[in-house]
């Protein structure tokens, strides 16, 4: 009895360690959802949006192959079509609700945003945002409040802060005019012009970002210096307020750690080829009866040395380290995600990739890989920029060293050829979806 009883606990212990690997398993399933700008096929809008399980990128490396492909020249476009008038033309940032249950895709150049569930891979809504001086209009990046109850639009050229309402569970989608912050047009709590020479000359919003407190959204400026805003007022105001001496332009990269919010400045623009800037603020303490740069920022990072771009950020190791990005350098510069200080940098030239010209990251739930998007050799940022990559598609990188370290496992190629044979892929959005 005592043999038989033994061998019955061995065969539980087996099925419940079983059972909890599974479930371990099942917690950490996620897809990664990489974003072509690059038109349609035979189209002068659309794009795509490859969908890959993270187990077959991390098992094949770059033998991988998209689960789903989304082509947006078509159910997407017919939507937007219906819904504005127009067809949506470049789609450059993709971000999920935190429930995980719907994307939303920024189009740049048409500035529609369209909300998709995202276990079907359908198309709910297609809104666009306002025009602003000129008729010029675009939607940049887009972020979701911590409450899953709006979506934050940064209009580039139509210099406008715009809010979505968002019903999930019912599927309803309503842009609020009412919320929008005029951002080359206001006038800071502290009576100074939102924009203006030597102030912030060029207030187009690049990238929104809210913490996890479900604070204000910081949003960065094309031309240099920040607007904290509260989201929550109609119209959405302004509690904190940064000059260019405080922070670089042409930032896109916010991520928090141990309870701050990094982000960057770079260049790869006209004017501005060369900067690789970081600085970090906190989460909290913003008041619109503050004085300008209130609370203070910390600088931790500048090199205006030729060939350096910063762009694209990620956090790893439990909030230890945190990666910023160079498009032009083929480097990540890594960050103490508490002390701040520069802790090293990552080389993510590879055999795979000699050039790859990582723009931004993802990263696995369980912190153990991480996933940049690569550019094309025929970026549609414009020229001059430094976004001409040889590769597009993603790079694969093992974490290591509680995501101070990092390798380079693989590259996932993605191709769009032209009638011509010319290469049009220019992979630019990439984020992880929880599935599990």
């Amino acid at each position: 009895m005592r043999k038989w009883g033994a061998a019955v606990v061995a065969v539980l212990v087996i099925l419940v360690t079983g059972v909890a690997s599974a479930q371990a398993v099942a917690k950490d399933a996620y897809e990664i959802w990489l974003v072509d700008q690059s038109n349609s096929a035979g189209l002068a809008h659309g794009g795509t949006v490859h969908v890959y399980s993270g187990d077959d990128v991390t098992g094949r490396l770059s033998a991988a192959r998209p689960a789903h492909v989304i082509d947006l020249g078509g159910a997407t476009s017919a939507l937007c079509l219906a819904s504005t008038g127009s067809v949506p033309v470049r789609p450059h940032m993709i971000v999920f609700n935190k429930a995980d249950t719907h994307a939303a895709l920024a189009f740049v150049a048409s500035g529609h945003v369209v909300v998709f569930d995202a276990a079907t891979r359908a198309p709910l809504a297609c809104l666009r945002t306002e025009p602003g001086a000129g008729g010029a209009r675009q939607a940049h990046a887009v972020w979701p409040t911590e409450d899953d109850r709006y979506l934050i639009i940064a209009n580039q050229n139509g210099k406008k802060l715009e809010r979505i309402a968002t019903d999930y569970a019912s599927g309803v989608f309503t842009a609020q005019p009412a919320a929008t912050l005029d951002m080359a047009g206001c006038v800071t709590p502290n009576g100074l012009p939102c924009q203006a020479p030597g102030i912030r000359p060029d207030n187009a919003p690049i990238c929104p970002f809210i913490a996890s407190d479900n604070g204000p959204v910081f949003v960065s400026l094309r031309g240099g210096g920040l607007l904290v805003v509260d989201w929550r007022t109609t119209p959405m105001s302004i509690v904190g307020e940064y000059d260019t001496t405080r922070i670089p332009a042409n930032g896109c990269g916010f991520i928090e750690a141990a309870g701050t919010v990094f982000g960057n400045g770079g260049g790869g623009a006209p004017g501005n080829l060369d900067q690789f800037s970081v600085f970090r603020l906190p989460m909290s303490g913003y008041s619109p009866a503050a004085p300008p740069n209130t609370p203070a920022v910390q600088r931790l990072f500048d090199d205006d040395s030729p060939e350096r771009d910063a762009h694209g950020v990620l956090v790893a190791g439990d909030e230890r380290h945190v990666w910023v990005g160079d498009r032009d350098a083929n480097v990540a510069e890594v960050f103490n995600g508490v002390s701040g200080a520069h802790v090293g940098t990552v080389d993510l030239t590879s055999p795979f990739s000699a050039d790859p010209t990582v723009d931004l990251f993802a990263v696995s739930p369980d912190e153990k890989w991480a996933f940049a998007s690569t550019r094309g050799p025929n970026p549609l940022s414009g020229d001059p920029h430094s976004s001409h990559g040889t590769d597009p598609g993603m790079l694969i990188l093992k974490l290591n060293g509680n995501g101070k370290k990092g390798k380079v496992e693989g590259l996932v190629p993605i191709s769009n050829l032209d009638s011509s044979g010319v290469q049009r892929a220019d992979a630019h959005g990439i984020r992880i979806r929880r599935t599990g």
